[in-house]
């Protein structure tokens, strides 16, 4: 059965996407970038703060469906940039104990918004 997760605590859609779909025991997290949802305005400055940003507007739809970190089992990183790996790869690395998700991590040409940073996740239960 799919659910629609909409919530004021993660960036409102900027097309014609949801921020999230429950199918079942399973969640689809939209492309997140460094949009803060109570100022609607893209995160400025270190590329640190806007990845924190990205993870955090994450964990806002994995509470909103019950779930937690430890239930994403894949995730994409995409990168304005490749230099920013490492930085990147740090902050994401803090929200995870064990047992990573599966991932890979592209530079893509243009991120929307021109952000620096764009993670999408699929979680389970």
């Amino acid at each position: 059965m799919k659910k629609v997760i909409s919530i004021p605590g993660a960036p409102l859609p900027i097309g014609p996407y949801s921020q999230a779909i429950l199918n079942n025991n399973m969640l689809f997290i939209s492309g997140q970038v460094p949009i803060n949802p109570a100022t609607a305005t893209m995160v400025e400055g270190d590329i640190a703060l806007m990845t924190r940003q990205v993870m955090e507007n994450i964990a806002a739809l994995l509470k909103e469906a019950n779930m937690d970190f430890t239930h994403i089992v894949k995730t994409t990183i995409f990168l304005a940039d490749m230099n920013d790996f490492t930085t990147v790869n740090d902050v994401y690395s803090s929200y995870f104990q064990s047992n990573f998700p599966a991932r890979e991590t592209v530079q893509a040409a243009r991120l929307p918004k021109d952000a620096r940073v764009e993670i999408s996740a699929i979680a389970m239960r």
